[in-house]
This record gives C-alpha cells, structure tokens and sequence, in this order.
C-alpha cells in the first residue's frame, strides 16, 4: 500500500486519531483478529486444577504447554507483531519461547521496604530498558493489589498492605517502564487478593473499604502516572467477573478516573465476548476462547454487540500503541548490560533490607572474624533465592550465590574469614551436621525463609520444611548467631527469642550473595522498613477463625464468597484498631546507627484545606551513616476510621551526630486523598468535620510527635 493509503503512518498525527484512522480501514475480520492473542486455545482450568493436586505446582503444569505472549501482526496494514512480557519483578516470560534471561530483581514487597520513591524509579527504569533492549513492546506490570492477608501467593509481586505506599512506589515504577517507551500495565483490577480459587471467587465489600483501600493505589497510577494499560482480575466482584463488570471497567476506571489506556484481560480471565466487551474490555489473552470471530460474528448479527464497541476497544490499544511507537520501531533485539544493571539490583536490594532485630548490636560483623558457618536448606543456602514462582518468574542473567558473594565481599575487606557451608536436608535428617558446624564456629549464619508462586497461598503462615525447629535447635547452640530470612512474605518467628539478630532480607533475585554479605558486614547499613505487618500469631490475623473473610464460603452459589468484613481494618490499621500488638509493626527497621526525631513544626493555616507542611528534625545519634524513613500519619475524625493512616514518608541519609531538617507536604487535593473519606451520597471524597491528628514518627506504632489540626466538611 502507498504513503497516502496508509495515512495512519503519519507520525505527525496525535495518536488517537492514527488510531481511528488505521480501525476505519480495517475489515471486520481484521477488526476480529486484533482483540485477541495469538495462542492456542487451551482448557486453564484443567491445567489449574492438575497444578492443585501435584508437585511443583504452576510452575511444573504449565512446562507442559508453550505460552505464546503475542498479537498477530497484519502486515498489508502496517501492523506489528504486539509482543507482551511480564514483569512486575523484572522482565519475566516474554513473547518467544523460551523467555529471554533478565536481571532477576528482588521482588517488589522487598522493593517497598526501601520506602524511597528514587528506588522505585531506579528498579523500573532497569524492568523498562530490559523489555525494549529484548524488543518488548508491553511490560505486564507493576501489581499493586494490596497484602491483604500475610499468605497470599502473589504478594511478592506486590508491594504493600498499605494503599498510599503501594500507590506511591507504582507510580514511580510505571513512570520509569513508560519513559522507556514500553507500555506498562497495572493489575490486576481489582481485589484479586488470594490465589485459592482465584478463577471462581466473588468478593463482597463495602463501597467506602474498596475507594479508600483497594482502588485507591490504581488511582494513582492512572492520575499520576498516565498507565496505558490496566490488567483486569480473574476473580468475581460481587457476583460479576471482572472482565464482565462495568462499573469497575468503565464508570471507575474512565468516567471517573479519566482513564484513555485500554485494559487487558488477565491470561484466561476472560469469561465472555459481548458482555465483556460491553463492560470495558478491550483485549483478551492469550488466545481467543472468546474474542474470536464465531462468537464477535454472532454477537454483532443478534445485537448484543455493536461494531462501534468492538472498534473502540482497538483505538484504544491502537492509540497506546502509537503512543509508545510501537508501529515505527522495529523488531532488534539487543544485548542487556548484565553487569550494569545487577549493579543496580544490588544498591536497591541492600537498601531494601529490613533489620528486624539486633541485639547488643551483633551487626554488623567484625570482618576479621576467624570463621563463618552457613547453614540452611538448599534453596536458600546454595544458590541464589530467586523468588516468585508462576509467570512472573525470571531467567536470571547470572547469579551469585550467598557463599560465593561472602567470599567477594570478605575479600575485598582482607578478611581471612574462613566459610563453612552446611545445607540442611528438608527432612533435619543431618541436623546433627549442622550443629557441629554451628559449635565450632565464631559467627554462624542461619539462612532460611520460603519462595511463594502464583497459583497457590500457603498453608498457613509458618516457615515451611521444618525451619523452625532447625532455627530453634541451632540457635540453641551458638550465641553468636544471625538470622537471614529470604522471604515473600512476613513469617511467624516462634524462635525470636533466642535470635540475637535478624535480618530479612527478601527473595533478593540474581545479586542475594553479594547484597546479603554486604549487610552482614556493614558494607552497607540496612535502612528497609517493613511494608506489611508481622504478627505474632496467626490468631492475631483477620482471617483467624473467619472463613467467611478467607479463604471464603459458599453462600448457596456454588463458588465462594470473600467477605471483606473486617472492613477498613486491614494491616496495621486491624491490629491498631484490635489493639493487638504485633511482632513487628508496618514501618519498623532498625539500623546500624541510631535515630532521635524532633522539632515538629506543622503549618497548616487553613487545616485540612490546604497543603500541610510537616518539618521535622533527624539526628543521627550514633556512629555511622544510616537511612531513616520520616512516617506521617493522620487519623481521621470520621466514624469508622482506623486510628491512622499513612499520608507522607521521606527517606532522608544522615552523618553521625549530624541533623537534617526534613519537610514533607500533604496535599488534601492529591489522589491518594490523605484526608477525606468517601462519601456514598455524593459519590465523592470529602473531608468531614473535625480535629484531624498527625502522628510522625518511624514506624506506625512509633509515633511519638503529634500534632492537631482543624478540618471543615467538604469535597476533596
């Protein structure tokens, strides 16, 4: 076809209307094969159900079948293969098979304990450069549903319990995928919290609970950070699919919000043609179960579906397309710089790291330490903890395991430390090995924790294959033991007692040994926080003996129900508002230097109006250079409200015995809402009438500078 033929080639044009242009042209059959990928249709549910009953889970099932993440082209149109990867914990399976290997990041739960927007930036400007270097046009990612409970599988692509954190540190992440010129996609919309029966529950909640939690970090991506693309969920919303359900797709998500992306089903979400088409769907993947022609033909000769709503779902992919220029960019893929970037993996991952605890300050180590001892099971103590099992899962470039980045580390401070690895056999059968190697050394190194996948929540929130009792029993030995925990989510720690020290440092990706050894050995001071609640006990959870909240009930339908009963108490506002106390509050992290905030002054002349100052003084008390993260957070004089809510954080990196006077502004009008609730009547959020609290401090039960300020009802 001719220059003139083709007009939506024009790249003078604005998007959208190359958009329209292109989908005029375009037969119906054409129309039909652009709304789907390009991958044989296969029975999920059966392969999901196999994954339930066998070894390996997911991970196993799907190496059966090949994944094909990619639209068909139309080249007499002008129009590329649409190639598609996943990525919120770096560039993941991608289109071809199989994959191309990537930076294996530390998993996005580790990347909001760095409580620092800059890191965020840093991690998806390496996720965005590694998906356009491999000739990726989408990046399905960042996820920002919330941790809801401690065990669900997919936390680790997740960032937090809290909505506003979440919000914050995706944004920056789809900023950075996005300045790459890949589209990047959030999910999965919405309240797909649990992976246990991911395909056929129903969540019932309350209108308020899901604006002020559940939606409101999608909000933000959509508001500030202009996503293309949103991911819709597998799981039902009060009785409706996802894929199906209009108010969420459309009235939310554009009338609202003014969303111009498109969404994407979730791989197999898709339940439908017209309806969820009609509903706000505009693209199904992987394969055309349902977006194909019989069923679109058939909808659009019965009525149900009209060919201006199949054309709207391609102008908005189309546009998002030529936005990113994805039709002038040919397919060349190159080289990752593999040093580079696990480069940056390595700054982010030891400034996400959480010391939980450390007593009479046994961290950081002494490198003139004579001997070191090992000890774990092999997933933790032999190579490096990857992490996140299902599609997100990265073929790592390299990677440096924990006795080999001990090593490096070690030399590089000339430290004659001799390293002793025991790997403990999931069954103890030689944790008589183990404590030899535990008696006869200076410091022993006790790594353990567990790796969560896509498709499955975990048992129960207790550290799997006997972990506990083999960190009891070796704890018992040795005085001068550290505690590494390579988690997805928060553990139980029914040993924290007789742990001197622990450091959690996440499922690090393809940098763990290096990263790890720099913390142990004070290369790096650990300033992570902790972005989800650590209980107890599992009876302290909200899901504790109320199976209506998890994993669900049938309520005569035959699926279950998730009932969000407990409302807005969700994470550290449940065990505030419960007076629980748990083992470790959100925000809490110590460090190897110590903190003193003081000097709050708080301008706010006109209340809750107006953007409100917040300055505060951090003084670093002790000997070394360290990172504190300044928490504000307000509590609301509405009723039903938890006592606080995190409304602004600042990391800020002090000399020892140096002050560093921090100021932070909450803005009443941003989209995360600091002050208002949300009104049912007037369809808005508003502030409400009343003495609002500031509590600034460094953790959410660390809180000890307040202040008061005075709130008038209105929108906002």
């Amino acid at each position: 076809m001719t220059e003139d033929a083709t007009p939506w080639m024009d790249a003078e044009l604005e998007p959208r209307e190359r958009a329209r242009l292109l989908v005029a042209a375009m037969s119906r059959e054409q129309k039909i094969a652009q709304l789907h990928g390009a991958m044989e249709t296969i029975d999920i549910y059966a392969v999901s159900a196999e994954a339930a009953q066998g070894e390996g889970g997911l991970d196993a099932v799907a190496d059966q079948f090949r994944v094909e993440r990619h639209v068909d082209g139309i080249e007499e149109l002008g129009i590329p293969r649409f190639r598609i990867t996943n990525g919120p914990v770096g560039v993941g399976m991608g289109d071809g098979t199989p994959s191309p290997p990537a930076t294996a990041l530390p998993m996005a739960i580790a990347l909001a304990a760095g409580f620092d927007p800059d890191l965020a930036r840093d991690y998806g400007g390496i996720i965005g450069a590694e998906a356009a270097t491999l000739g990726q046009h989408v990046l399905e990612g960042p996820g920002v549903c919330l941790h809801r409970t401690t065990i669900a599988g997919r936390n680790f692509e997740y960032f937090s319990e809290d909505p506003y954190l979440s919000g914050v540190m995706g944004v920056e992440v789809t900023r950075a995928i996005q300045a790459q010129d890949v589209i990047a996609i959030g999910k999965h919309y919405v309240l797909n919290d649990q992976e246990v029966e991911r395909f056929r529950t129903s969540v019932e909640i309350d209108e308020d609970v899901l604006r002020e939690l559940y939606l409101l970090p999608f909000e933000m991506l959509v508001k500030d950070a202009g996503i293309a693309g949103i991911m819709s969920a597998y799981n039902r919303i009060r009785g409706v699919y996802a894929t199906e359900n209009r108010p969420v797709l459309t009235e939310i998500l554009r009338h609202e919000w003014g969303f111009e992306g498109y969404v994407q089903s979730d791989f197999w979400s898709t339940r439908s043609a017209a309806p969820s088409l009609n509903a706000g769907l505009d693209h199904e993947m992987p394969d055309a179960k349902w977006l194909n022609e019989q069923n679109i033909t058939a909808a659009l000769q019965d009525t149900s579906l009209e060919i201006e709503t199949v054309d709207r779902a391609l102008v908005r992919r189309f546009t998002q397309m030529f936005r990113f220029g994805v039709f002038e960019r040919p397919y060349a893929p190159g080289e990752i710089d593999a040093a580079a970037h696990g480069a940056v993996s390595r700054r982010i991952g030891a400034q996400t790291a959480v010391l939980l605890k450390n007593d009479g300050g046994l961290l950081p180590l002494d490198p003139a330490v004579a001997s070191v001892a090992v000890i774990g099971q092999s997933t933790f103590v032999d190579e490096a903890c990857l992490g996140g099992g299902g599609s997100s899962k990265v073929i790592p470039l390299y990677t440096v395991p924990p006795v080999e980045g001990l090593r490096d580390v070690l030399e590089g401070l000339g430290s004659p430390a001799e390293i002793t690895r025991v790997t403990v056999e999931k069954d103890l059968s030689n944790l008589g090995e183990a404590r030899q190697a535990a008696e006869g050394a200076d410091v022993v190194v006790l790594m353990a924790g567990h790796v969560a996948t896509e498709g499955a929540d975990q048992p129960h929130a207790s550290l799997p294959d006997g972990q506990d009792r083999m960190l009891t029993e070796l704890l018992a030995v040795n005085g001068r033991s550290v505690v590494v925990l390579k988690d997805s989510n928060p553990v139980l720690m029914p040993w924290i007692g007789a742990a001197p020290a622990v450091l959690e440092v996440w499922n690090q990706g393809a940098e763990d040994g290096h990263v790890v050894a720099d913390l142990l050995f004070g290369v790096v001071n650990p300033s992570g926080k902790v972005p989800t609640t650590y209980p107890r006990s599992e009876d302290d959870t909200l899901y504790a003996d109320r199976s209506e909240r998890y994993p669900g009930t049938d309520e005569g339908d035959g699926y279950p129900v998730i009932r969000y009963s407990e409302g807005r108490r969700m994470g550290y506002r449940w065990f505030q508002s419960e007076g629980i106390e748990p083992l470790f509050g959100f925000g809490h992290g110590l460090s190897y230097t110590s903190f003193e905030l003081s000097d709050l002054v708080v301008d706010a002349p006109d209340g809750v109006a107006a953007p409100v100052a917040v300055e505060v003084s951090v003084t670093n008390t002790g000997q070394r250079a360290g990172g504190e993260v300044v928490q504000v957070y307000a509590g609301i004089p509405a009723e039903g409200q938890p006592p606080k809510r995190l409304v602004a954080f600042a990391k800020v990196h002090v000399e020892p015995g140096a002050t560093e006077r921090v100021r932070l502004t909450i803005d009443p009008g941003a989209t995360h809402h600091p002050f208002s609730v949300w009104d049912h009547t007037a369809r808005a959020f508003r502030t409400v009438t009343g003495d609002y609290t500031l509590y600034v401090g460094t953790a959410a039960d660390s809180t000890p500078l307040t202040a008061t300020l005075r709130g008038a009802a209105s929108d906002g």
